[in-house]
């Protein structure tokens, strides 16, 4: 089995299943129906193809970076300015930062990881206001999901890394799809089946929530006192 790796970071990002009406949702991860869309948009494949080749890979995510909740208040008017369109409330993820990986073929994986490098239609992170920030595929790995997930290097932000460089291990919290046997924590409308803007269908997905440790890259253990160490390496010339 193959596992393409991807880092999911922006300024926002919104990751929706619940979302009705005037009120847009976000979930704490992204979703794997999410996901998939996004990676059907590089491949090139429009909301009215079927999704033949993307039904059959598992998902997974860690959350390495979870961000902020904020909400933005949305005011429209039509173009000739006469009538206003109802207010809507917009969630989004500030300054967050995941690990999302798909096991699956090989040949498949990797024409996944050329068309993240080289995307057919723009990519964006649960929103088209939402584009990502640097290079989103970390390339194709032999192994499986739970254990590239588990153990992969921590893909947080350095500034996030410093704020916990006390600590040697962070835990990370991931979620994943359930296998046969796994004890599922929960199940949500998360399975894509069309992305057809007249037929969308998403069914149910089983979910399994677990936790890992990974290091922290700039760990710096507790030593004595040094009132010049908040200066982080910062000095006068």
């Amino acid at each position: 089995m193959s596992v393409l790796l991807m880092r999911l970071a922006g300024p926002l990002q919104a990751w929706g299943t619940r979302s009705r009406f005037v009120h847009r949702h976000t979930e704490a991860a992204p979703t794997k129906s999410g996901v998939i869309g996004m990676l059907a948009a590089a491949r090139g494949i429009r909301r009215t193809d079927p999704l033949t080749e993307l039904l059959e890979v598992s998902f997974g995510v860690r959350i390495d970076q979870p961000g902020q909740v904020i909400r933005d208040f949305q005011v429209a008017r039509t173009l000739d300015g006469r009538t206003s369109m109802p207010l809507t409330y917009r969630y989004y993820l500030a300054d967050a930062v995941f690990l999302a990986a798909v096991s699956g073929g090989r040949a498949l994986l990797d024409g996944l990881h050329d068309a993240l490098t080289h995307p057919h239609f723009p990519i964006f992170l649960g929103r088209r206001s939402c584009p990502p920030a640097g290079v989103v595929s970390l390339g194709v790995h032999d192994g499986e999901l739970t254990e590239r997930l588990a153990t992969w290097n921590w893909q947080a932000s350095a500034w996030h890394q410093r704020e916990h460089k006390s600590q040697r291990t962070v835990r990370l919290e991931i979620l994943r799809d359930a296998h046969d046997g796994d004890p599922i924590t929960e199940t949500t409308p998360d399975e894509p089946v069309s992305y057809d803007p007249t037929h969308r269908q998403h069914g149910w997905r089983s979910v399994v929530r677990e936790h890992t440790d990974v290091n922290n890259p700039l760990f710096r253990p507790i030593t004595d006192h040094d009132p010049m160490d908040a200066l982080e390496g910062w000095s006068c010339t």
